[in-house]
């Protein structure tokens, strides 16, 4: 997932007029822009923002929102109620939903489907101004709203949602219509243009794409479903039940911005009714995913059996997860490395795609790197999110507890792994777990190569001359590939395992946590089981959502069916 600290600098949009073609195939007329990263808010005592979002986050938790299905412009409610929590405290309902039925997912292809001629006929400088309004939208007027309804109902810290619901929101808005006004640029060569003109014309896909989104990352719901619609698609969007709040919040901005009810529809439903249906359907064009490795591999199994049914074959993107690894050579910078790898493995709780699970560290660090890595742990409050002295909060549900907890009781048994730090578990309340550091002796026990997606840190301690055996661990221990630090002085072994890695992470850094890619800088997104790596965030990203059409036009006519040579 994309976050973390940003370029302060404010958005700038100048707008430059271009010049019309005389060909049949007009030019799109798109005015020139340009944008930066969304600067972060400080959120100090006293300031103006935080103001703001204390009042956001009292209005949000004293109310229960009713959620409906939308499709088109029309609202429904079904009798499969639904309701979305705070993990930090259970008790407390923030909205109401419903889940979708199989006949009003079915609904909502048919609707996408009547709607989607029209909406691609509307001209890409419209809907970039749709969406350059939208990130105004969120930059100003309801960035409180954003990150009120994301602390409350995803749990995270003040930063957490700044990060997510606002700036790198803000930032894929932005940049992914940056990129595409930039991809339409690009026309085929024409040698003799007074004689063949040609052009290359983006269109969006014939039929509708899924998007299936997920609670960490309030951005990427709005990045799964409003990118593509942005190219002339339409959508049929089902987010996460534990990110219901914020993700409905953003479906009314962007229908504030312009955006009409048919090209994205939003449709809460059961996980197996929503892809048994849109996999079912002949006009399937796209699948749009991120979530678990065993979801996508379902969905994409279903498309391989019906693909005989589809009018043309779906275009399947997802990232799925990782478990990602910090390996620290001798010559590490030992703050750097403690400092990075809290942020890295605790920040929201380990529930990043991107946070560091495993790390390899040498026997010569290691008392230090203990000493002082147990020392900043004790620092970290674990509390309400609106406590805004807390570094982090709740794990998500009571799904995720048992999960994350059955880890921590397996440390706890295990002759080969002992508990360094934490490893409290309490759902009384809320959804809590300490960040806890586990020592294994075993660099290929469980606890090393499956995924957690919790506030759960596996240290391997190697002996010094067994660095390369670490580069290959790194590298092959498990199925996942989507991110990966080294830290380290000598420079000749960091471009050594940095070349040795290459296939070990989609996003790779060095002497940085493995946490932290910013739109537009670190475009994001992983291979092997972790996904397509279709890299969110980045140049190709809004025009892999086209389906480009070759024209060429002859301006003057053929005379002959003979070629000169015949005579």
């Amino acid at each position: 997932m994309l976050s973390s600290a940003r370029i302060s600098l404010r958005c700038t949009i100048q707008r430059l007029h271009a010049r019309a073609s005389s060909t049949v195939v007009k030019d799109t007329q798109i005015p020139d822009f340009s944008v930066e990263n969304e600067p972060l808010l400080d959120y100090l005592p006293g300031s103006p923002e935080r103001a703001e979002l204390e009042a956001a986050i009292a209005k949000h938790e004293s109310q229960v929102v009713d959620v409906p299905i939308m499709i088109g412009d029309k609202e429904y409610r079904t009798d499969l109620v639904q309701h979305q929590v705070m993990p930090h405290k259970h008790s407390h309902k923030l909205a109401k939903f419903y889940y979708a039925n199989s006949e009003l997912v079915q609904k909502a292809i048919d609707t996408a489907m009547a709607a989607r001629v029209s909406w691609e006929k509307v001209p890409l400088r419209e809907k970039f101004d749709m969406w350059l309004k939208a990130a105004d939208l969120m930059a100003g007027k309801y960035r409180q709203d954003l990150n009120a309804t994301t602390m409350l109902g995803q749990s995270k810290t003040i930063i957490q949602a700044e990060i997510d619901a606002a700036a790198e929101l803000i930032d894929f808005l932005r940049f992914n219509a940056l990129y595409a006004k930039e991809g339409t640029k690009w026309q085929p060569i024409s040698p003799a243009p007074n004689v063949t003109v040609n052009k290359l014309r983006l269109r969006g896909m014939e039929g509708f794409i899924a998007a299936v989104s997920p609670f960490n990352f309030t951005a990427i719901g709005g990045n799964l479903a409003y990118t593509p619609a942005m190219m002339g698609n339409v959508v049929l969007w089902k987010p996460s039940d534990t990110a219901i709040l914020s993700n409905y919040t953003v479906y009314k901005i962007m229908r504030e911005a312009g955006v009409p009810g048919g090209a994205v529809s939003f449709v809460p439903a059961d996980g197996p009714v929503f892809g048994d249906t849109i996999t079912k359907s002949p006009n399937l064009a796209a699948l749009n995913f991120t979530g678990s490795v065993p979801t996508f591999q379902r969905l994409w199994s279903q498309v391989g059996q019906n693909l005989s049914k589809y009018k043309s074959f779906p275009r399947l993107v997802g990232e799925c997860g990782g478990k990602n690894y910090h390996l620290v050579h001798p010559t590490a910078d030992v703050t750097s490395v403690v400092n990075g790898t809290i942020r890295s493995a605790f920040e929201y709780c380990g529930q990043k795609c991107s946070a560091c699970s495993r790390a390899y560290i040498p026997e010569s660090l290691w008392p230090e790197i203990k000493e002082k890595i147990l020392a900043v742990h004790k620092e970290l409050k674990v509390g309400d999110v609106r406590e805004f002295d807390s570094f982090m909060s709740a794990v998500i549900d009571a799904k995720a507890f048992q999960r994350i907890s059955s880890y921590i009781e397996h440390a706890k048994s295990s002759p080969n792994l002992s508990i360094i730090t934490g490893g409290k578990c309490d759902d009384s309340y809320g959804y809590f777990i300490e960040p806890t550091i586990v020592q294994t002796k075993d660099p290929l026990d469980r606890i090393m190569t499956e995924e957690i997606f919790g506030p759960v840190l596996s240290v391997y301690v190697y002996p010094d001359n067994q660095v390369d055996d670490m580069v290959k661990l790194a590298n092959t221990s498990t199925p996942y590939a989507l991110t990966g630090a080294i830290f380290g002085q000598d420079q000749s072994w960091l471009e050594k395992a940095a070349d040795e890695l290459k296939d070990s992470a989609g996003n790779f850094y060095i002497n940085d946590k493995s946490t932290g890619s910013v739109v537009a800088q670190q475009p994001f997104g992983g291979a092997r089981m972790s996904g397509t790596n279709d890299k969110a965030g980045g140049l190709q990203y809004a025009l892999k959502w086209t389906s480009p059409q070759a024209i060429k036009q002859t301006m003057v006519p053929l005379t002959d069916v003979k070629y000169p040579y015949m005579e």
